[in-house]
């Protein structure tokens, strides 16, 4: 099933936040289950639609890794993939690497 988002909605998919301890040795995102805060975009919508009838710009491109709201998106589970649903304005940074 594809999914298609509407107006200023991404959907992303959640990056593990794997961790490692002062010792070295690497904590999966298990042990802290709080919600992640980055996620690489896979679908974006076509850009709310303004009081003019024109569509705003949506800042983020398919594949960009983002840093958002904690407890902004809302989960939504399809064929087995977990993925986020984020407003834009919910977005606060792009990851340049």
């Amino acid at each position: 099933m594809k999914l298609r988002p509407l107006a200023d909605h991404v959907l992303v998919q959640a990056l593990s936040q794997e961790q490692v301890s002062a010792s070295g040795i690497i904590l999966p995102d298990t042990v802290n289950k709080e919600r992640p805060e980055r996620g690489k975009v896979v679908a974006i919508g076509p850009g709310k639609l303004l009081e003019n009838g024109q569509r705003s710009q949506v800042d983020v491109q398919i594949g960009n890794i983002v840093v958002f709201k904690k407890y902004s998106p809302d989960e939504i589970k399809v064929d087995g993939e977990e993925y986020l649903v984020i407003r834009m304005d919910d977005i606060v940074a792009v990851l340049d690497e």
